[in-house]
């Protein structure tokens, strides 16, 4: 890996070099005939990768602010198969997989809940708990573009505090003439079939843009079909390692870090996702053009974890012999790492989950031309809606007990080996039953978010004594948001038959554990044997239920005042903006939480509402300097916000009183949370060869974090309000009206800095022979003093600090490509270094993790036909993760596992068509 990293290195700053000396030499060998240049260069087309990485350069090259750009090459065609996998290779940027695939995005080394996502300007509603965008759920076939917005102005309404992404589909007025395209691929996933799922998989796009009544009316349409296989072999261990005492883990030393469960995979299902986009553009003249842009996707993922368990910390059913382990293997880090385990009850397990995503957008842009000046008119909606269903399937060999001796084998760098000696492979064998883990266990949790806006813009013609200014820009944005979830769950019980085998007609296909020492085990329908052999009636009344329904409401009316620059200074052009947007959030939470005292002790649920408003006053400034040479240097200043995670201003707690002294006590969330503010300087030095063929840049970034939210403990919380009708038991004490309450709080924050360094270069600027090849690299550097303390992971990332989720110190991305001739190639590479990552949990909720720093290679050939009667038809070979990448994580060190996933290589072949 550290080899990887110093390649990635070289090439990166080989590149700079290189590009910076020979493209300079082209320039200055020829200083009479820029204008001949520029003439030749309009003559030729240039279409591809070249075409996305030229108009990518020039977004960049235009902006005022620093930015970052990804350009379709084609009418439904981003470089890569996923908006995420494009936007990962970024500068700046990275991705963590989840289920195989690119899924959520980290800026600047923060976490995702720090950057927020726009669509078309707009910004958009997530499925998610909380606000951050799961990119897999837009279709790459459907945008034109992603522009990365690293530092702000004031017009940008919904800016996020580390990056704001804005998705942009095609404007049908920006093409000259129709254009449609057809596109098929056929997918197979590496790991084949298992269970009831094959290994194959399609992708289906359409697309068409049109012009009409001589170029006033534009249309638009776009429509994409996913359907993906799931194929994953995992081996987890139990959190926590904790240290051992003597006799706790009869064989194990005492003081040895010991997990106490393991349990191996095979996931096998499908992923579909239809997506369609729409946009009518309406311009019968200059001073006047509507726009309407609609978005609609919806998906459904099901899939079944077959699963092999044991529990080896010393629970069995109670039965004996217990637990006992010989040979047991330490490290010399006093971690455990192989022995053989005795007197221990494994389980058949089958793990289902079904969930169904559906995301809707609408936007209506109207500009006017009033004047000398230009009115802005937006509105907005968008809402999304998320339903699962958690199914658990538990099975044990009978007649009970049928202990088990299992030799274990743990490692830090493969699947870690779990070998039975008894044999799992028989359906027959093996019962539904109240095992060491019930018979089962059941959830649905829903959730939906729905957000409306309107935003007016008032765009004035500078006062002529202020000429260094353009244009002065008044703005007013108002956006309502209201997100809510719900989470019933419960006991998957036996029905009247009592214990039972599973019927061979709900039986699978055995999946093959051997991968991790096990062999084959039975896979079966499990909403099929939950129907048949078992009731489930999942609540939300229950005492510890209550508290994980909530809504979360936003309304947030947002104005601002730009200026923006266009002057001179000597020899120097100057462009930029300043301006100050003021922000007033007014946010609220309702939901019930558990009395365990009202009723005589019986317990109710209650309302429980709260919130707080705030005001933000965000000044920003961006300057960009043209110097000789094609050279820009650019400053920015700003003051940042993000606001907090949705499901961290939850108004669901728990509460209780101490009888024996009328203390009370609560957890929850924290509606009252104020958002993550920040003080941010950035500079970048950018260079441009060839009329936007090629740049180098460095950019430095300093964000000086003023608060940070951490779960704390706050003491002489009011409960006033909670106890009003509290009445002891007998012999009791009468409740105080202070205690403690822990829930996310406002805390000190601290410095994030980071280095960012970028090139784009073909490299026949070079040398001629080497026409068609070239190369695109970026590395990033990020360092912070703010460490945090998660109680919630405390079982996974320890009690001490942690460094801030979603910082890699070292982020690496490098794509090296050839076109010429309608034959086109590529291969990108990217790597980030470990990092601390978040997932959800048994509970729904989310959970930090220590992820092993990610590596993914991925290449793809094509072929376009030019001219003749195939003119318009391209064929595609790609593949994805070629080095079957793992995804891996840890517990407070690397040889201390929780999890080892390959989600195998991913291949496609298909053809496009374009006419």
């Amino acid at each position: 890996m550290q080899l990887k990293r110093n390649l990635l290195s070289v090439a990166l700053a080989s590149a700079t070099m290189l590009i910076a000396a020979g493209a300079q030499a082209q320039e200055t060998s020829q200083p009479g005939t820029p204008g001949q240049d520029a003439t030749t260069l309009d003559s030729v087309v240039v279409t591809g990768i070249r075409a996305g990485i030229e108009s990518s350069i020039s977004t960049k090259k235009d902006s005022t602010s620093i930015v970052e750009a990804i350009s379709a090459e084609d009418i439904g065609k981003l470089p890569d198969i996923s908006i995420a996998e494009s936007i990962a290779r970024l500068p700046g940027l990275a991705a963590q997989r989840v289920a195989g695939r690119a899924q959520v995005i980290s800026v600047r080394g923060l976490s995702p809940d720090f950057a927020t996502t726009l669509l078309n300007g707009r910004e958009v509603v997530s499925t998610g708990d909380n606000r951050s965008v799961e990119f897999d759920q837009y279709p790459s076939e459907l945008f034109n573009g992603v522009t990365v917005y690293k530092t702000p102005d004031a017009s940008l309404v919904g800016q996020g505090l580390s990056a704001t992404i804005d998705m942009q589909t095609v404007r049908p007025l920006s093409f000259s003439e129709p254009v449609a395209v057809f596109g098929a691929r056929y997918q197979k996933n590496s790991l084949g079939s298992a269970a009831d799922s094959d290994g194959d998989g399609n992708r289906i796009n359409a697309s068409y843009i049109g012009q009409f009544l001589d170029n006033t009316l534009g249309f638009s349409i776009g429509y994409s079909h996913l359907e993906t296989p799931i194929q994953e072999e995992q081996v987890g261990l139990y959190e926590p390692w904790s240290a051992v005492g003597a006799g706790a883990r009869p064989g194990v030393p005492a003081g040895t870090f010991y997990s106490d469960g393991i349990k191996a995979l095979r996931r096998t299902g499908y992923a579909e996702r239809d997506g369609v986009m729409a946009t009518v553009q309406y311009r019968p003249s200059n001073a006047w053009t509507s726009t309407l842009d609609l978005f609609h996707t919806e998906a459904e993922q099901v899939d079944t974890a077959n699963q092999f368990e044991v529990h080896i910390g010393g629970y069995n059913g109670n039965y004996t012999p217990g637990l006992s382990l010989t040979g047991a293997q330490v490290n010399g880090n006093n971690t455990f790492t192989g022995g053989a385990a005795s007197g221990v009850y494994p389980l058949v397990r089958g793990m289902y989950n079904k969930r169904e995503d559906e995301i809707n957008a609408f936007g209506w842009n109207n500009d006017f031309a009033v004047g000398n000046a230009r009115v802005n008119a937006d509105l907005s909606y968008s809402k999304a809606s998320r339903d699962e269903l958690n199914l658990e399937n538990n099975t044990q060999r009978l007649p009970a007990p049928q202990l088990d001796t299992v030799n274990l084998g743990f490692s830090n760098s493969d699947f870690s080996q779990l070998n039975p000696g008894l044999d799992y492979s028989d359906p027959g064998t093996l019962y539904l039953t109240n095992t060491i883990y019930g018979s089962g266990y059941g959830k649905v949790p829903s959730v939906e978010d729905e957000l409306k806006g309107a935003r007016v813009v008032v765009s004035l013609p500078a006062p002529s004594a202020a000429g260094w200014l353009s244009n002065i820009d008044i703005g007013l944005n108002y956006a309502d948001r209201e997100k809510q979830k719900t989470q019933p769950e419960g006991n998957i019980n036996l029905g009247p038959q009592g214990n039972t085998t599973i019927a061979s007609d709900l039986q699978f296909d055995p999946v093959n554990l051997g991968f991790a020492g096990i062999g084959y085990i039975p896979s079966w329908n499990v909403p099929g044997a939950v129907d048949r052999y078992m009731t489930f009636n999942p609540v939300s009344d229950l005492s510890y239920l209550v508290s994980k329904a909530w809504t979360v409401n936003e309304k947030i009316t947002t104005g601002y005042v730009q200026a923006d620059i266009d002057t001179e200074w000597g020899s120097v052009g100057v462009r930029g903006n300043v301006g100050v947007q003021i922000q007033h959030t007014d946010q609220s939470s309702k939901a019930n939480y558990w009395d365990g005292t009202a009723n005589g002790g019986a317990g109710a649920a209650k309302p429980f509402e709260d919130g707080t408003t705030y005001t933000d006053v965000l000044p920003s400034l961006n300057l960009a300097f043209s110097f000789e040479h094609d050279q820009t240097l650019r400053l920015a200043l700003a003051r940042q916000v993000a606001r907090a995670r949705v499901d961290d201003m939850r108004a669901s707690l728990e509460f209780g009183v101490d009888t024996s002294t009328g203390k009370p006590g609560a957890s929850g969330g924290n509606p009252r949370l104020d958002p993550w503010r920040a003080n941010a300087f950035d500079i970048s030095y950018e260079k441009y060869f060839g009329d936007n063929r090629a740049y180098v840049a460095a950019a430095y970034f300093y964000k000086d974090l003023r608060s940070y939210i951490y779960k704390q403990t706050q003491d002489n919380y009011d409960f006033s309000s909670f106890v009003a009708d509290y009445v002891p038991p007998p012999g009791g004490v009468p409740a105080q009206t202070t205690g403690n309450f822990t829930a996310p709080y406002n805390g000190q924050g601290g410095m994030l800095q980071g280095l960012e360094l970028s090139a784009s270069l073909p490299l026949d600027m070079l040398w001629e022979p080497l026409e068609g090849f070239g190369i695109v690299a970026n590395a990033s550097f990020n360092d912070s003093d703010i460490e945090i303390v998660d109680p919630d992971s405390a079982s996974s990332v320890g009690s001490a600090p942690i460094t801030l989720p979603g910082l890699s110190d070292e982020v690496y991305s490098f794509t090296a490509y050839y076109q010429r001739g309608g034959f086109e190639a590529r291969v990108s590479e990217r790597w980030r270094s470990d990092f601390i990552g978040e997932i959800g949990n048994f509970n729904g909720n989310r959970t930090l993790r220590y992820v092993v720093g990610d590596d993914q290679l991925d290449a793809q050939i094509s072929y376009e036909f030019g001219e003749g009667t195939m003119s318009g038809l391209s064929l595609y070979l790609q593949g994805s993760n070629l080095t079957n990448s793992p995804y891996q994580t840890y517990a407070s060190s690397k040889d201390r596992p929780l999890e080892y996933i390959e989600w195998g290589r991913t291949y496609l072949v298909g053809a496009s068509y374009k006419f």
